[in-house]
């Protein structure tokens, strides 16, 4: 422990819980999970101790349900799951979207489908965390590659959810989930704290659903005086269905895709790693970028000019660093732990301007930097 710097020796899990306290996290619902379950755990020590409220639920259904409910009420909620948890909030998911209630939800993700790979290293969400609910949605997804990354990164996850009125997902993986580093726990005043935009007229006057300029609109917390009404339908700026209005419906539906879609620049993080003379790109998130930037290292020892695109920001996809990464090289390898779910969206943005290429691994261990550097040797 440094007498100038409060540093500690935490893992992942622990870092993401020390992370959404220093974001205003007052209430946790959720159903353990592994390899998430050391959420769970920490954020029921650690929330009594500051007037917060933490509920082990009956499963992830009630779990995403719920912390819907604690933000409603005007508490930052989080829940953290895995794989088969994260299929079974799907549905909840969507509500949060379409009726704008900030939130966060932790995946440490596991391979699948059904119970899979439970505590071994997998990237098995990847398109689920795009995708996972029905309809056309909003979706915010951040993927951390180390415990002082999951730390800063959960806090930016509740800004977002805060900023935009949208549940956002820290995307983690076992291997970050479950390691232990230094870690240097900020001082308050170092924390940038972004609360959700509230209403400033008369209870009176209030209309739910009325964005501004923004196309983000006030939120009222239940409990405050502010009456209205919360609904899955499709619904108009007071809140009730549209009955019907297409012109209502469609309206709607662009204005919260289009909140996150069309405010990118707000929250586009990556990482580039030795790509300013890179002729090869390895794209990698997670756990694997780890092993990528030493595989990098080691075939950089051995004349290879080789850099890392890493994504932070997964979702929305990076489409105008993609593009770029693309027109810079001679190839893109994407490197993941499972059978191709980022490649696509790679060779969909890229694959017109180089070849793109896949390094995958699915049997429940981790990437090594040596299994990367020979698909990178031998062209695959």
């Amino acid at each position: 422990m440094s007498k100038e710097k409060n540093y500690k020796l935490l893992q992942g899990n622990e870092a993401c819980v020390e992370g959404a306290l220093a974001a205003g996290m007052k209430f946790f619902a959720g159903y353990p999970i592994t390899p998430s379950t050391e959420i769970a755990e920490i954020s029921a020590q650690k929330l009594p101790k500051i007037g917060g409220k933490f509920v082990q639920m009956e499963d992830e259904i009630s779990s995403m349900a719920a912390i819907i409910g604690g933000s409603l009420a005007g508490l930052k909620s989080m829940t953290a799951t895995s794989g088969p948890g994260f299929s079974l909030m799907q549905e909840n998911f969507g509500y949060a979207c379409i009726t704008e209630t900030p939130c966060v939800v932790v995946n440490v993700q596991r391979g699948g489908p059904s119970t899979g790979l439970p505590t071994s290293p997998a990237q098995g969400e990847i398109m689920q965390a795009k995708w996972g609910t029905h309809g056309d949605h909003p979706v915010i997804a951040l993927t951390p590659n180390s415990v002082q990354e999951t730390y800063e990164l959960t806090i930016k996850a509740f800004n977002l959810a805060e900023k935009y009125r949208t549940p956002v997902i820290l995307l983690m993986d076992e291997t970050v989930g479950h390691m232990r580093e230094k870690m240097m726990v900020k001082d308050a005043s170092e924390i940038e704290i972004i609360n959700r935009k509230k209403p400033t007229c008369k209870p009176e006057d209030y209309v739910p659903f009325k964005a501004d300029e923004d196309m983000i609109p006030p939120m009222a917390s239940f409990g405050e005086g502010y009456r209205y009404h919360v609904t899955g339908l499709t619904h108009a700026e007071s809140g009730f269905a549209t009955n019907g209005s297409n012109d209502i419906a469609s309206s709607f539906l662009e204005r919260i895709v289009n909140k996150v879609e069309k405010n990118i620049d707000d929250f586009s993080y990556y990482e580039n790693y030795k790509m300013d003379d890179a002729e090869i790109a390895i794209v990698a998130f997670g756990g694997v970028s780890r092993a990528a930037m030493q595989a990098i290292d080691n075939m950089r020892e051995a004349g290879m000019k080789v850099g890392m695109f890493r994504p932070i920001t997964m979702w929305p996809v990076l489409e105008k660093q993609i593009s770029e990464l693309g027109s810079k090289v001679k190839e893109i390898y994407v490197a993941e732990e499972n059978l191709g779910m980022y490649y696509y969206e790679v060779d969909r943005i890229a694959g017109k301007k180089c070849p793109v290429k896949k390094i995958n691994k699915v049997n429940g261990a981790a990437t090594t930097p040596q299994e990367i550097v020979d698909a990178v040797k031998g062209g695959k």
